[in-house]
């Protein structure tokens, strides 16, 4: 109460400061200026002055100017008044270790009544703000009414909603494995590579009613990258890792996780390689054969997870040669391979040089049969250790060089069963500047089961 008397004085104080500086100092040397004026220049003014009623309706006058500026000040500190205090926070008493409570919101709104000084009196004083006392309540379904304590007595408070429905369930535990997840990981230096990362525990505890359990699909350690100071090759440790809960359909669950965060022990690698470049020709030209491809870049470096790092033999460099009828300059942008964050170069020059088209026979290329179903087997009709002639197509340069080793032909059976079936030859040939085509278009086959 004491504060509450300082406040109150403090206020009056100001009130009284006002009026004398902006109201009863200016009207009195305004009226000292008047008499100093009639005082030398007329006597009629005096009379008037001197006269009673004159002075009544002078004082009149006053009074109603007075109330109209305290009036227009809004200073009415005895009217009556509504204030809202939205987005109140809710605080809800309840046993948390053995139950969950759905359905409370995070906040209400809250409308002090009463005179105008008391509800700036409240608004400034506000207590424990907004309750939900469900102490001793068991699982169930409740409509329960929210409180609200303040230091002004005569205000009165409304609270919207005034009661909110709830449900109160049992509280359980039940142990989940515990998986990380890179989170920002494109901001990592291009040429390292995060090689694993090791969680100081496997499992954590989830808490909450029996339905919400039902839901958790998985929890994640979430390592942002972008964390880790000083990213370098090396082990690096990054605690307080955070711990997120999600479903089956990849949602985030607001439940209780126990530990909230994890230590990750994270191990950073540089694997790098040097491979070859292989230039492949893709489309068909306009009536001449490629004679040669040439790049000066013959090989480069590339950076990435180890399996990517040691998967890859060569780096293929796509040449877009469809409509060529003669020579012709490229500059290629290089394409990075699943799992290679890095090559040492971005761009690379390619020369194509054209020639005449020539032919050649290959005979005797054996037919691969491929993706024969589960539980069948093929025979050819007409012919055992079926073969077949191959017609190449190029420069003569680059079909002289060409043996049966370098080609394959096949037939694909995908989707077929029991029964005869005629099927394309398909041909292969490891020179992309050379066309391949057999000379039987297809191979009669008969699937039974095995």
């Amino acid at each position: 109460m004491k504060k509450i008397s300082k406040v109150i004085i403090k206020f009056f104080r100001a009130i009284f400061r006002f009026f004398d500086k902006w109201l009863i100092t200016p009207i009195t040397k305004l009226f000292v200026g008047i008499f100093d004026f009639f005082g030398n220049n007329g006597s009629g003014i005096e009379k008037v002055l001197v006269n009673r009623q004159s002075l009544l309706i002078i004082s009149l006058l006053f009074a109603l100017i007075t109330f109209y500026a305290i009036d227009q000040k809004h200073v009415t500190l005895i009217s009556n008044s509504a204030e809202v205090l939205y987005n109140q926070k809710v605080k809800a008493n309840y046993n948390e270790v053995l139950y969950v409570v759905e359905g409370i919101p995070e906040t209400v709104d809250v409308t002090f009544v009463g005179r105008r000084w008391d509800v700036y009196l409240a608004k400034q004083y506000p207590m424990d703000g907004v309750t939900l006392d469900l102490t001793g309540y068991t699982p169930g379904s409740y409509a329960v009414n929210f409180k609200y304590q303040q230091a002004v007595s005569s205000v009165e408070y409304k609270i919207d909603p005034s009661t909110v429905n709830i449900r109160i369930y049992d509280k359980i535990s039940v142990m989940k494995e515990l998986s990380s997840e890179i989170i920002h990981k494109d901001n990592l230096d291009t040429k390292l590579n995060i090689d694993s990362v090791v969680l100081d525990r496997d499992s954590v505890t989830v808490k909450g009613a029996t339905h919400q359990l039902e839901k958790v699909a998985i929890v994640k350690a979430i390592i942002d990258i972008d964390k880790i100071s000083n990213v370098k090759v090396g082990t690096t440790t990054l605690s307080n890792v955070p711990l997120i809960a999600y479903d089956s359909e990849g949602n985030k669950l607001d439940i209780e996780i126990v530990p909230e965060k994890v230590t990750a022990t994270i191990k950073i690698t540089s694997p790098s390689k040097e491979v070859p470049i292989r230039l492949i020709a893709k489309g068909e030209t306009n009536g001449v054969a490629i004679k040669s491809l040439y790049s000066p870049t013959t090989s480069v470096i590339v950076y990435g997870n180890s399996d990517a790092v040691n998967g890859i033999e060569y780096l293929p460099v796509n040449v877009d040669v469809n409509g060529v009828k003669e020579d012709k300059n490229y500059t290629i942008n290089l394409t990075k391979p699943t799992g290679i964050r890095e090559i040492s170069v971005k761009t690379i020059n390619v020369e194509l040089k054209v020639d005449t088209i020539v032919s050649r026979d290959i005979e005797a290329i054996p037919v691969e049969t491929i993706n024969i179903g589960e539980g069948y087997k093929v025979q050819a009709i007409g012919q055992q250790n079926r073969t077949v002639t191959v017609i190449v197509n190029g420069s003569k340069d680059v079909i002289d060089s060409l043996d049966a080793s370098s080609i394959k032909a096949y037939i694909d059976l995908s989707g077929l069963g029991v029964g005869e079936h005629s099927v394309e030859v398909k041909v292969v040939g490891e020179d992309s500047k050379v066309t391949y085509t057999s000379r039987v278009k297809e191979i009669k086959v008969k699937i039974s089961q095995k």
